[in-house]
């Protein structure tokens, strides 16, 4: 064998056999055991008793009563008041428009003159029947004589006593005094027609002055109660017909917030109260650094359902819209409305919710599963009721591995 091939196999053959030297000596080194890895994990005292949570809403203040005020008469503007301004507070009873009540003066003055006219009349009409029944018992008395005659005269006559004539002439003033008794009952029927006619036109023309007297009030308006000001179209020298607005008065006492429930919200809330009405209402009205409050209770629920809204319209009644400082139409608000209360339930985080149904505590170091039910929500926490006890450690740490007997630690 040639020395070329000969040096490359001793080479080799010598690597084996170091290599082979190598691994028999080689110290042996002990195995370390397995260790469990453990979690680190947030938890969370469980807290179980009954709790009412607050639904956080949004809407406007809206007037709870706003009158056109139109005038009642026509005619020439005289005055306004200094409250007849836009966005002015009037106070009840100030006046807010004069017009000219020259005609309405003179209106009541000519009523005033004709009732008087007429009062007389039926005076001197009353006086006139009493004329005639003073006269009506003296043709009665006139009457009697003459049948007392008659009868007299009568059987004179038949014994020749007195003529004939005379008998003929009595019976004569017997008829007439009968025909003049007529005459003065048909006098007296005509005067107490008269009468009761005049009375009749009384009736009328006392109706005339009252209306006459009340145009010429109408001639000022006042304002029927406190009030915020705006859509003024009248000013001094226009002239303003009958029914024509003059503004818009928007009570300052009476404000309503208006807002939306849900048809969830709202069926929740009526299948556990029965109703809403009567049901206290925080407003929060967010101007400036800090939020203004106001208390409120729900009046009304709307006529018809929103439906382009997704709910029902809700109409709570401000206690006071004055204080802590007036607040008008229209401002955007907050509202926070008590939900239905809630028996047995925990409030815990929603990180703390397994597929909707479960939830894990901590025993002796490890996770157990615990089966509940997401009942519903309060602000950023959930409400959920099942097998869960008072102060049991429920982890709030998310872990994508959870199960149950995985090993974890507070932290």
């Amino acid at each position: 064998m040639s020395a070329k091939v000969l040096v490359p196999v001793l080479i080799l053959a010598l690597g084996i056999v170091s290599f082979v030297g190598l691994k028999a000596t080689k110290p042996s080194v002990p195995q370390r055991p397995l260790q469990e890895k453990v979690w680190p994990v947030k938890v969370i005292a469980a807290d179980v008793g009954t709790y009412q949570p607050h639904l956080t809403l949004y809407g406007r203040t809206v007037a709870g009563r706003r009158v056109e005020l139109r005038a009642l008469v026509s005619g020439e503007v005289i005055e306004t008041g200094p409250e007849m301004r836009e966005g002015a507070i009037v106070k009840r009873g100030a006046v807010l428009l004069r017009l000219d009540p020259f005609e309405y003066e003179g209106a009541l003055d000519e009523a005033e003159a004709k009732l008087v006219e007429a009062r007389a009349k039926v005076r001197e009409i009353d006086a006139g029947i009493e004329n005639e029944r003073d006269a009506l018992n003296h043709a009665r008395t006139q009457l009697e004589i003459a049948q007392r005659d008659l009868e007299r005269a009568v059987p004179l006559a038949q014994r020749g006593t007195v003529s004939q004539k005379t008998a003929d002439d009595r019976r004569m003033a017997v008829s007439e005094r009968e025909q003049g008794l007529e005459q003065r009952l048909n006098n007296l029927e005509i005067q107490q027609a008269k009468a009761a006619q005049q009375r009749a036109v009384i009736k009328q023309l006392e109706w005339k002055v009252r209306q006459a007297r009340r145009n010429l009030e109408d001639t000022v308006l006042e304002a029927p109660f406190d009030a915020y000001v705006t859509n003024v179209t009248a000013e001094k020298g226009r002239i303003v017909g009958a029914n024509d607005q003059v503004a818009t008065l928007i009570d300052t006492n009476w404000m309503d917030v208006r807002f939306t429930l849900s048809d969830r919200q709202y069926g929740r809330i009526i299948s556990s109260e029965k109703t809403l009405i009567d049901r206290p209402v925080e407003v929060l009205w967010h101007v400036g650094d800090q939020p203004i409050k106001y208390a409120a209770r729900i009046e009304r629920v709307g006529a018809e359902i929103a439906a382009e809204k997704g709910g029902v319209e809700i109409y709570a009644r401000l206690d006071d819209p004055n204080s802590p400082t007036p607040i008008r139409p229209g401002a955007f608000v907050e509202i926070h409305l008590p939900d239905r209360v809630y028996q047995k339930v925990s409030r815990l985080p929603p990180t703390a919710l397994y597929g909707n149904e479960r939830i894990f505590v901590i025993e002796d170091g490890r996770l157990k599963a615990r089966d509940v039910e997401l009942v519903g929500a309060a602000e950023d926490q959930i409400l959920v009721r099942g097998e869960l006890g008072k102060g049991e450690k429920v982890i709030i740490t998310r872990l994508s591995e959870a199960k149950d007997g995985l090993r974890v630690e507070e932290r």
